[in-house]
């Protein structure tokens, strides 16, 4: 494990002896960062978005929550990603008074760059929970209190959507404090799953490391995706790893940032293969960086560090100071995915040399039909047809999770045919409705679906089948925002 700086606090003296490794980190990135060790700063938002399902679902837990600890010194607090907090719950005069003078309140931020080490700055950094108790916090203010945060993740992507925060005074009891932050935040995660139509939850990242061949995957590649945007974004991506760069690949989530990543070290040689790593948990960096690290001396592999921005920061912190130990080579085999240059950790970030942004799908037109011939052969270990129905319906989708679920979708439909038309493709296909539906809209949709693909069935005949009159059918096919081809 790398050794960590000694940092010091605001009377000079340094980290609390025997603090854990993760505070230490965080103290150090609050010195890096130029915080002040004697008062939080100010750093006010004005405005507050209050509208995602995340807000609405973390206030109706905390809210429910603070009616039944009304007595308590203990302020609740719900935060975006960023450690802004837009909301507190507490009716104890003095805490209330307290956190005002420290900003730990409605409209202000409160991430490690604004005020340090403290435990909702913390836990949104690393992404797992953190509890930070009296003087493990870098600004002397806050040693009053302790703090325990638990991110809160997007139950359909799994994206950082903020934290629930619980504060109390230091000299309190703080054994159970963890225990209920976790348990509100997991209540909010569960009801934004229902709210959200039940989708399945993101599994969290565990960590895992795989290789593959660059020579397999460039003979499948460049060839399914012949769009000149891809072309270019894989030329310029083997342009910046040749010169020596540490390169950063940014885009939307199943964009194709790892298989850009994976081409850009490609030179023909039948050898050379990729490492890819994806994050681990918190508990889990040594193991994670000890078993591909040897890696980054290897001239013939290219180390792929996939969704860079999803590290927790002390293991951002611990690469970083790796790479910066290797940056005497000529050449650092590394490449860096994340959905903007800006989510990199900013320990990583420092060292990036090159940016190259993969193109979304819907802007990539021509690489829609040749990728999903390419993934129905993956899946039947042969050439599947496609009807031009089902072509056209896959050329009018806007894919919004990009190639990753045009995978999915033409995968689930060569399951089922070898002649795929639209009737075998997911009813989400068909639809061009934003908005989530519920599961009785869901079985609606889905049925009028199954009419109206099937062959040789017109609208009267599918209206009759279903019950509805023409009138209420072609309404319905607008609320779903519905598409098949040849009814348009």
């Amino acid at each position: 494990m790398t050794e960590l700086p000694l940092v010091r606090g605001a009377t000079g003296e340094p980290v609390p002896s025997g603090a854990r490794p993760r505070v230490r980190a965080s103290w150090a990135r609050s010195q890096r960062y130029g915080v002040s060790p004697e008062e939080v700063e100010p750093v006010f938002a004005g405005a507050l978005e209050t509208d995602s399902l995340f807000y609405e679902c973390g206030a109706e837990v905390l809210g429910r929550l603070h009616g039944t600890l009304a007595n308590e010194p203990l302020g609740l607090m719900i935060t975006d990603a960023e450690g802004l907090v837009l909301a507190r719950w507490s009716d104890d005069a003095d805490i209330n008074r307290s956190l005002d003078r420290v900003h730990l309140a409605p409209g202000f931020y409160f991430g490690e760059r604004t005020a340090g080490t403290n435990g909702l700055g913390l836990a949104l950094a690393d992404r797992v929970p953190a509890l930070v108790r009296a003087d493990e916090h870098f600004v002397a203010p806050l040693r009053r209190y302790t703090c325990a945060a638990v991110p809160v993740l997007d139950p359909r992507s799994g994206d950082l959507v903020g934290s629930i925060n619980m504060t109390t005074w230091s000299d309190a009891s703080s054994d159970l404090l963890l225990a209920l932050a976790q348990s509100a935040a997991g209540n909010t995660s569960a009801l934004m799953h229902v709210r959200a139509g039940g989708h399945p939850a993101r599994p969290a990242p565990r960590g895992e490391v795989f290789h593959v061949f660059a020579d397999r995957l460039a003979a499948a590649g460049p060839d399914a995706c012949p769009s000149r945007a891809w072309r270019d974004t894989v030329a310029a991506a083997r342009a910046a790893v040749a010169a020596g760069h540490l390169l950063a690949v940014v885009g939307e989530p199943g964009a194709g940032k790892s298989a850009v990543a994976t081409l850009a070290r490609h030179g023909g040689r039948r050898r050379e293969r990729v490492l890819v790593a994806r994050p681990p948990q918190a508990a889990d960096v040594e193991a994670w960086l000890a078993l591909w690290a040897p890696e980054l001396t290897a001239r013939d592999t290219c180390v792929v560090v996939s969704g860079a921005d999803s590290l927790p920061a002390w293991a951002a912190d611990e690469l970083a100071a790796l790479l910066g130990a290797t940056a005497s080579a000529p050449l650092r085999p590394m490449v860096l995915t994340a959905p903007s240059v800006d989510a990199v950790p900013a320990s990583l970030a420092a060292l990036v040399g090159a940016v190259v942004e993969v193109p979304p799908l819907r802007h990539r037109g021509e690489d829609v039909e040749p990728l999903a011939r390419s993934f129905a052969r993956e899946r039947r270990h042969r050439d599947v047809d496609f009807t031009p129905r089902a072509l056209r319906a896959l050329a009018a989708h806007p894919w919004p999770e990009n190639v990753r679920e045009l995978r999915a979708a033409v995968r689930e439909a060569a399951a089922r045919t070898d002649v795929v038309d639209v009737q075998h493709l997911p009813p989400s296909v068909l639809s061009a409705g934003s908005r989530p539906l519920g599961r009785l809209e869901r079985l609606e949709r889905d049925e009028i679906l199954r009419c109206l693909t099937r062959p040789g069935t017109t609208a009267v005949q599918a209206a009759t089948e279903l019950g509805l009159s023409r009138a209420t059918l072609y309404r319905k096919i607008a609320q779903y925002g519905l598409r098949v081809p040849g009814r348009e």
